[in-house]
């Protein structure tokens, strides 16, 4: 079966008893409910289908191709120079409204989800998971430090599958000369029989993983183009996450690890369908996309139909 069929069902499934119902479809989803079936098209990368998204596999997971982020749901808005931003999101995203917005990454595919470890995610996972009947995959941003790897156990103790290191925190160690931080940290991780990955704003963390030899089972690296008017003149100034790019870019491709690109809107600033095929072609394997519960579905569908397109990616599927 294609994947447009795929996803059409899919949707007309997910949409079935709604109040919704087609009168709540975007342009783009009446479209595809409305493109004629076509068996040729297989997935990116040879991958299976769980729902409605392509997925693949880091370790013994099995993952969608797109994650839900949790910067969002914890209020940590990268919203540049609005100062009110962050407790807009916190007001916004209530127990409730959380627990819709995973409910609804499910119902579309999306399997997995990258939360802070706070006692905020912590809880609210657990009542998901307990009270909703929710089976979202949980990977833990962790912090960890010399001799202070106690987050570790903490995330894998409260249901996490997997956990990696903050990105902000990887960068300062091998900025530092503590690149052995980071591999105790890997080696912890996969002790507890979880996937262990390291995270980095700057392409010099994975370029000293690997110089280090360290063996994480997936990198988190940001990725996105600076083709977005703030970024011009002084992108320094810019809470843009993803300076170097093409080098990125560049060195990703000698890299086999499996890689989720994240930051990959540029806080916002690149539209969807842009930032998801910049990030696909140029060797993400998955990308973690923040998203208000709204956006869900024509995220999924904006991904879908990139990765059941021809992709000029030069980095081969990783996973």
């Amino acid at each position: 079966m294609s994947n447009e069929l795929d996803r059409r069902s899919f949707l007309k499934q997910s949409l079935a008893g709604t109040a919704v119902g087609a009168l709540g479809l975007s342009f783009e989803e009446q479209a595809l409910l409305a493109a004629p079936a076509n068996d040729d098209s297989p997935p990116q990368g040879g991958t299976t289908r769980i729902g409605g998204m392509p997925t693949g596999q880091i370790g013994k997971l099995k993952i969608s191709r797109m994650f839900t982020g949790g910067n969002l749901i914890s209020g940590f808005a990268h919203s540049r120079d609005l100062i009110y931003v962050s407790s807009l999101l916190k007001s916004y995203f209530t127990d409730d409204k959380v627990m819709e917005t995973l409910r609804l990454c499910e119902e579309m595919g999306i399997n997995t989800a990258i939360l802070r470890l706070d006692d905020h995610c912590k809880r609210i996972l657990r009542r998901y998971w307990d009270e909703r009947g929710g089976a979202i995959q949980w990977i833990a941003q962790i912090k960890v430090g010399p001799d202070d790897f106690g987050q570790i156990d903490e995330a894998i103790d409260h249901g996490a599958v997997g956990a990696f290191v903050h990105g902000g925190v990887s960068d300062a160690c091998v900025e530092q000369g503590r690149v052995g931080v980071l591999a105790e940290a890997v080696e912890r991780i996969k002790a507890r029989g979880v996937i262990a990955g390291v995270g980095g704003h700057k392409i010099e963390v994975p370029m000293a993983c690997v110089e280090a030899g360290i063996e994480p089972d997936f990198y988190m690296k940001t990725l996105h183009s600076h083709a977005y008017w703030s970024a011009d003149g002084r992108p320094e100034n810019d809470n843009i996450w993803s300076k170097t790019p093409e080098k990125t870019i560049e060195f990703m491709r000698t890299v086999k690890t499996p890689w989720i690109a994240y930051k990959v809107m540029a806080a916002g600033a690149i539209q969807p369908s842009r930032a998801f095929k910049y990030a696909y072609e140029n060797g993400a394997d998955f990308i973690c996309a923040g998203m208000f519960d709204f956006q869900v579905r024509e995220d999924v569908i904006i991904a879908n139909q990139i990765l059941a397109a021809p992709l000029n990616r030069q980095r081969p599927w990783c996973a």
